[in-house]
């Protein structure tokens, strides 16, 4: 058996040749290096072996896989516990009459996306929101990031973690009624459906498997997989409408394309039609409709394809009315840039036709190898500016009779469109300057006026002189804030800066999270760490929380609050939920689930 010392001194040499000039260049995706030393080994060595960083360990040993988890994580492979104690001592209330009690299922609360909590189903008033206080945490063991928004049906809470596992929690007091694993880490909300007399919760992970589990037990009721490339993956949540599941499948490949070595680039988003009932696959879209064709070799010889990309990264939106299926898309990843990248579409809901598609950013090929100067050679010609969108369309109602679809974009652009006049753009409003990490993120909300949306104006450099290892330096353009914007003209009504960051160091003021509103208040989280709630007739902050801190959590894990990104908080029943803790991107770690209400009680 080798001694530690020479587990460390192999993982850290097989650490700088694979991967410390992504980790410690200040590259977009890549989590920094005091990001990795809050994982767990375990995670780590999945990753390596099976998961995104797959490509990276190709060719490596079972023990050099271990050296290099165990040196990033400065920690030896033994796996976390999860205490006895931290289990509800019953098996709680049944779920019937659950879908017409205060809720937020799935993504957007509703099949528009609107991220708008009726106050019926928010029981919190905007006059309340001052009077939030911590009510429980919970410890998710083992994670670098919090990052998969909750979903809370029937007094219960549905989540899913980076290390692979799916709990139900009691929504009051936290305590947990089971806990399952599954094959890869569920980034995705869970949506709350029923079979007949039974409950299912359906998600799909990092490895693009939607599931189907018994809501009240956590027994796998069926697995399907939504897209077959070998990076392939989901982050936004199921769409569950009359019967059927539709999930979106986004790609990690925009990585793998920065190595020189890979052929890149073959993968294409693409969205699922499932029977919810049993698993089996109604219809298959791609979003890019002609299939990667062979185009040049690079400067190594290896061989190049397109077009690919155009994933679906966040959760379809139904239009019951027109009997459509809305869906925003991702950059390309190789050229051609495809027409249908950075795009609005519409797809038919009993076929998955395309009916339209309104391209917002033309040109826009991209890999993490175009942020990278030492992996400059494997950049697409196009160099796109890298503007995806993360966000969902909102599709809204309009006072003059009319409706559009609304959404964010990463270049700092939110747009309207028409869609009952194939994606005509209706009206563009810019908040900010955009960027690979910026513009708009994951999210935006509605309500019957506006649409609020957060600002991620972000950007690193190499680490400043002085700084810890593998620290990026902020842009000095980087900034966040909140915008409301009338939804029938495009007028901004009223913008708050981000209060700042005062002295705390590496710290960023970016708002990359989704955005949350109720009656007469919006929430929004920062990569600071901060959840802060905002008036919606002016922009005043009317509540702040900074949640970087360590917690005694109710499951017995140790917790730490680290930056808030990706999904937004929830609101239900007069408490709010919401993960702190997304390490990427030089974000703080953490690992906590946090729930709030009136005065703690």
């Amino acid at each position: 058996m080798l001694s530690a010392q020479v587990w460390a001194q192999d993982g850290a040499a097989l650490y700088k040749q694979r991967c410390a000039s992504c980790h410690e260049g200040g590259v977009a995706r890549a989590p920094q290096a005091d990001a990795l030393k809050q994982m767990s080994p375990e995670n780590v060595a999945f990753a390596l072996k099976s998961g995104s960083m797959a490509l990276q360990a190709f060719g490596l040993t079972q023990a050099e896989i271990r050296a290099v988890s165990e040196f990033v994580t400065g920690k030896t492979m033994a796996k976390d516990s999860f205490p006895k104690t931290a289990y509800c001592a019953d098996g709680g209330p049944s779920l019937d009459q659950s879908l017409t009690k205060p809720r937020w299922n799935g993504w957007g609360v509703d099949a528009g996306n609107h991220r708008f909590q009726p106050a019926a189903m928010a029981q919190l008033s905007a006059a309340d929101v001052p009077r939030l206080r911590l009510k429980w945490a919970f410890g998710i063991p083992g994670v670098v990031q919090a990052y998969a928004q909750p979903a809370v049906v029937g007094g219960r809470v549905f989540v899913g973690g980076q290390e692979r596992h799916v709990y139900s929690l009691n929504a009051s007091t936290g305590c947990v009624y089971w806990a399952v694993e599954v094959d890869f880490p569920v980034r995705a909300a869970i949506t709350i459906g029923q079979q007949g007399d039974r409950w299912v919760a359906y998600f799909a992970d990092q490895h693009a498997n939607a599931y189907a589990l018994d809501a009240m037990t956590g027994t796998i009721l069926w697995k399907t997989r939504v897209n077959e490339h070998p990076l392939a993956m989901t982050t936004g949540a199921p769409t569950l409408f009359e019967g059927r599941l539709y999930v979106g499948a986004s790609s990690s490949e925009e990585i793998a394309g920065a190595s020189t070595d890979y052929s890149c680039c073959r993968f294409r988003g693409s969205v699922m039609a499932i029977e919810a009932a049993t698993g089996k696959t109604i219809w298959q879209t791609f979003t890019i409709p002609e299939e990667p064709k062979p185009t040049k070799k690079n400067a190594k010889g290896v061989q190049l394809y397109g077009p690919s990309g155009a994933g679906v990264w966040s959760s379809p939106t139904v239009d019951a009315a027109k009997r459509m299926l809305y869906i925003t898309t991702g950059d390309s990843y190789s050229d051609p840039p495809a027409r249908t990248s950075d795009a609005y579409m519409a797809l038919d809901l009993s076929t998955g036709k395309i009916v339209w598609s309104r391209q917002m950013t033309e040109g826009d090929a991209f890999t993490v190898a175009c942020a990278n100067p030492a992996a400059a050679a494997a950049c697409p010609e196009s160099k796109g500016p890298d503007f995806d969108f993360g966000s969902s369309p909102i599709l809204v109602n309009l006072p003059n009779g009319k409706r559009s679809l609304v959404a964010g974009q990463k270049s700092g652009v939110v747009s309207a469109v028409d869609p009952d006049q194939q994606g005509e753009v209706l009206w563009q409003e810019r908040i900010g300057h955009g960027s690979a990490l910026g513009g708009i993120q994951w999210g935006s909300a509605a309500d019957n006026d506006k649409v609020y949306a957060a600002l991620s104006d972000i950007g690193f450099g190499p680490p400043a002189a002085g700084a810890p290892p593998g620290r990026p330096q902020l842009d000095p353009r980087s900034g966040g804030g909140l915008f409301a914007i009338n939804l029938a003209t495009g007028k901004r009504v009223w913008a708050t800066p981000h209060p700042g960051c005062g002295d705390r160091p590496g710290c960023s003021p970016a708002q990359s999270a989704a955005v949350t509103a109720i009656p007469g208040a919006v929430f929004s989280g920062s990569v600071d760490g901060h959840l802060r709630a905002y008036a919606t007739s002016d922009g005043k902050i009317i509540w702040d929380v900074d949640t970087i801190r360590e917690y005694q959590t109710v499951n017995g894990v140790k917790g730490n609050g680290g930056a808030i990104d990706g999904p937004g908080p929830v609101v239900v029943a007069g408490m709010v939920y919401v993960n702190s803790g997304y390490g990427f991107f030089g974000g703080a770690p953490g690992n906590v689930l946090l729930a709030f209400s009136v005065d703690g009680k």
